[in-house]
């Protein structure tokens, strides 16, 4: 094990210097607060939804005790709400996700405002050390981490390359991807004083770089840890009951905010595209998906673990 933590963190710290940035959209957990720890020159972007959500909380903690640079900005619901249609129009989707992205929309915004090109983010982190609680239930990890690494792509990329920012991902470079694929499942997802921690071999591989309550903190999704998912309910309530139940599309909607976020994709957009020659079709939104997908980009569709 400690063989394996001792490789990783080295190859974590080369990774960064591969991939130097200016800035990085800092929210206090764990991949960003690392990320950091390695280059606190780095000037921290960080998002919150008015006074919801913990993020301002840990990043503060963490650009105090690195001697950061940071600038916190603090959205308006309205202002929110009113850029859904901004981000569905840059995406090109109308996956319930929205609000994940929209802290990485206006943090790269703001830093574009800055004068700041090129931005470093946690991406991909999750995916591969294991990272999301439902990856404990996987019987076979391993395989499903190589499957879902070949189609791996972020929408920080899409948004960065429509405002002309260049983000920065050291946890999915080449090197460190390779590695982060062979680590066995048992250093990945493992317990630690009476608790089972995802990405348990990146936390000890780095717990001399932080206090523990960064290292062995719980994780928060970026729409949580923003406050941006105060938003889902606030939209939903846009949506009225009849209108919902009498939509006549044939797309499998979550629920109301769901069906809001693609009236606004078909008022951009029109029609959903059909399946091209060789795609599959997705089951949720019926447009054209690529052998081997497990999610749509479009809907947000995403195919059960168990699926072959």
């Amino acid at each position: 094990m400690e063989e394996i933590s001792l490789i990783l963190k080295k190859m974590l710290i080369d990774s960064v210097e591969r991939n130097r940035a200016d800035g990085i959209l800092l929210s206090g957990g764990l991949d960003s607060a690392i990320l950091a720890s390695i280059d606190p020159k780095l000037k921290a972007f960080t998002i919150s939804l008015e006074s919801y959500g913990r993020d301002i909380e840990f990043s503060k903690d963490v650009v105090n005790l690195l001697g950061m640079e940071q600038l916190h900005l603090n959205i308006g619901i309205d202002q929110a709400i009113e850029t859904v249609p901004k981000v569905i129009k840059i995406l090109k989707s109308f996956d319930p996700a929205i609000p994940n992205d929209l802290p990485v929309y206006f943090g790269l915004m703001e830093a574009k405002k800055k004068g700041i090109n090129d931005i470093m983010t946690g991406d991909g982190s999750d995916e591969l050390l294991a990272g999301y609680s439902f990856m404990q239930d996987i019987p076979d990890l391993k395989k499903y981490i190589e499957r879902i690494s070949q189609r791996m792509f972020f929408n920080s990329n899409i948004i960065g390359d429509f405002l002309g920012v260049d983000i920065k991902q050291p946890y999915i470079d080449k090197e460190l991807l390779d590695f982060a694929l062979s680590i066995d499942k048992q250093w990945k997802i493992r317990e630690e004083n009476g608790r089972v921690f995802g990405k348990w071999i990146l936390r000890k591989a780095f717990e001399n770089n932080l206090p523990d309550h960064f290292i062995w903190q719980d994780k928060r999704p970026l729409e949580v840890g923003s406050g941006m998912s105060k938003l889902r309910e606030i939209i939903s309530d846009k949506v009225s009951d009849e209108e919902y139940k009498e939509n006549d599309s044939n797309i499998k909607f979550y629920n109301k905010e769901h069906f809001y976020y693609y009236k606004i994709y078909k008022n951009l957009f029109g029609e959903i595209p059909k399946p091209k020659q060789g795609e599959n079709e997705c089951p949720g939104c019926k447009t054209g998906l690529p052998d081997g997908a497990f999610h749509c980009r479009l809907c947000g569709w995403v195919r059960d673990i168990d699926e072959k």
